[in-house]
């Protein structure tokens, strides 16, 4: 279960923000699972870019088509979830757990960073590791 911590910062967030946010990741994670690219249509800025853990760097349309192909991980589940709200902008840490397709326990991190467009919070830009 993602728990989210508070961390200090020089702005207070609003508590409905941090559970939009919290929303807003669990749809995520489970979306990378199950391949949901009508979700990401819908929580992705159109200026999206995401480091994937290979290095590579892709666009928007470029995470879809990889969203779009069956998911090789399953059971991800994130952890350790800390949110922090500055103003306009979101950044959202975790750590993740997941089943190899060998069968073999993964982990890793990953970073996301939203920002609130016309009273929205779309994801503005993701980065993933594995461990």
């Amino acid at each position: 279960m993602m728990e989210a911590r508070s961390v200090k910062s020089n702005i207070v967030a609003n508590p409905a923000d941090t559970d939009i946010l919290r929303q807003l990741n669990q749809d995520f994670v489970r979306s990378v699972e199950m391949s949901d690219v009508r979700c990401f249509e819908k929580i992705l800025a159109e200026d999206f870019l995401n480091s994937n853990p290979d290095g590579s760097l892709v666009d928007r349309k470029g995470f879809l088509a990889q969203i779009a192909r069956p998911a090789m991980i399953s059971n991800l589940e994130a952890h350790d979830l800390c949110i922090r709200v500055m103003g306009d902008i979101a950044i959202i840490h975790a750590r993740t757990t997941y089943k190899k397709p060998d069968g073999q326990a993964g982990a890793g991190r990953y970073t996301d960073v939203w920002a609130r467009r016309q009273g929205r919070w779309l994801c503005v830009s993701a980065h993933v590791t594995r461990g």
